[in-house]
């Protein structure tokens, strides 16, 4: 099967139509105006939403990444990586993966880096089949109003 991978901006109709389902796939949490003014806000930080069609132009997954300068070195980082799941274990996280990779590669970058809920066993397993490495534990620290 022949991918797509195209840069969707936030103002673009496929922003709404495509992007923002697949993402609140992985954060059912989100609604539509808190993934508005997210896409928005982030975009402006440098954020990217590579969205992935199939020949027949359905979105098939989605990846929100964006380069940044580390203290370890230039990093693409993996916001959001989520395939439609109807559509899982077909190669399009696969194929998604890949094409960060590259992007990496090409803007000098000296890994592609991501976090990933500890629960999520089957992210974890897709993963470790593409060679990535648990390097680090994250850390959060709530920090509410007062």
């Amino acid at each position: 099967m022949t991918l797509t991978m195209t840069d969707v901006p936030p103002g673009d109709r496929r922003m709404t139509a495509d992007i923002r389902p697949l993402v609140r796939v992985l954060r059912p949490a989100l609604t539509d105006a808190d993934f508005d003014r997210f896409a928005a806000e982030a975009h402006r930080q440098g954020l990217v939403f590579t969205a992935t069609y199939d020949p027949h132009g359905h979105c098939a997954g989605v990846a929100t990444h964006r380069v940044l300068a580390t203290s370890r070195g230039r990093v693409l980082f993996v916001d959001d990586l989520v395939t439609d799941p109807a559509r899982r274990s077909a190669g399009i996280g696969a194929e998604l993966l890949r094409h960060l990779t590259a992007r990496a590669r090409a803007a000098h970058c000296d890994r592609v880096e991501l976090d990933s809920g500890v629960t999520n066993q089957a992210a974890h397993r897709f993963y470790h089949a593409r060679r990535m490495t648990i390097s680090a534990l994250h850390f959060a620290l709530e920090v509410g109003a007062d």
